[in-house]
């Protein structure tokens, strides 16, 4: 059961995802707006056969060692309601942790980065998955089996969030409400997936917004209108975008090249563990610094916290 759990919601919920994807095709098109091309489709249904082939390979070393915490858990929760609200909170906050590591770690963002890889963004980017997560994503699982979560149940969710992740990548402007002070929509994850410099690390939760606004990672897609266009993608494409192999080890030919220059071991190791465009002299720049300059070049006295 628990081998099988979240391949039985990707089967269940690929009927449903078929028709989603055919009805924005559908409605990009009459909009005289193209969406899809056939290549960057191929590349997604690619990375995320490749997840999956890794993700069931690892499987059993992930539900292992959720069983052994699960089975020295501090506590039980007595009360249905609360075990099923406080499961669904915290898988969710451990997703916001693993994603914000991905950020903001070279070593982690040479995994994560062929999930922003595409100069598209449509619901099949979705699926564009970062091939060996798998291999690391359950350990931010592990204190919620201590808790007193079942292994079934913390995968059951995740999967669910994880489904909900995926419809809102899209381009097609949907209205609210109040449910965007609460859950991540089109709009909050269309800025995630921008390479503007404003918009760069930012909304990384997967279900619930609330997480970025807690943590300072929140910036409104109303930050840049009538300023800049979002442009979907790396701030620096890869060459072969849809070669197999360069859409998956791209960024790690780049980090092996900068850890062969001749450096102290202490640089090398910050190129590892350092945000992403992190440099010992500067040649390159970090997010952070990134969005520093642009907003002191556009003496913006703005805050990425922009409200709705």
């Amino acid at each position: 059961m628990e081998f099988e759990l979240q391949y039985i919601s990707w089967i269940a919920g690929a009927p449903l995802f078929t028709v989603i994807i055919l009805a924005e095709i559908i409605i990009s098109r009459l909009h005289d707006v193209n969406l899809y091309t056939t290549k960057e489709t191929i590349t997604n249904v690619y990375l995320m056969c490749c997840q999956m082939a890794v993700d069931f390979a690892f499987k059993f070393v992930s539900l292992v060692a959720l069983a052994w915490c699960y089975s020295n858990l501090f506590f039980n929760i007595e009360s249905a309601w609360i075990y099923w609200i406080s499961l669904v909170l915290l898988v969710d906050l451990a997703y916001y942790f693993l994603h914000w590591l991905d950020h903001n770690c070279r070593l982690f963002w040479a995994i994560h980065v062929t999930h922003h890889s595409s100069a598209e963004f449509n619901i099949s980017t979705g699926f564009r998955s970062s091939v060996f997560q798998p291999l690391y994503r359950f350990i931010f699982f592990l204190p919620i089996a201590f808790m007193g979560f079942n292994p079934i149940d913390i995968l059951f969710v995740y999967a669910i969030g994880q489904m909900y992740g995926n419809l809102v990548h899209t381009q097609l402007r949907t209205r609210w409400g109040w449910l965007e002070y609460i859950l991540v929509t089109p709009s909050h994850h269309r800025v995630h997936h921008a390479s503007n410099i404003p918009f760069l690390d930012k909304n990384i939760g997967m279900v619930f917004i609330f997480w970025d606004k807690l943590f300072g990672t929140y910036a409104n897609e109303k930050l840049i209108e009538g300023k800049e266009k979002l442009i979907y993608g790396l701030t620096k494409p890869i060459e072969r975008p849809n070669h197999p192999g360069d859409v998956i080890f791209h960024e790690w030919y780049a980090l092996l090249e900068d850890l062969k220059k001749p450096v102290p071991l202490s640089t090398k190791i910050n190129y590892l563990l350092k945000a992403p465009g992190w440099s010992p002299d500067g040649s390159t720049k970090t997010s952070k610094q990134l969005q520093k300059e642009w907003l002191e070049k556009n003496n913006a006295e703005l805050s990425f916290q922009v409200v709705n």
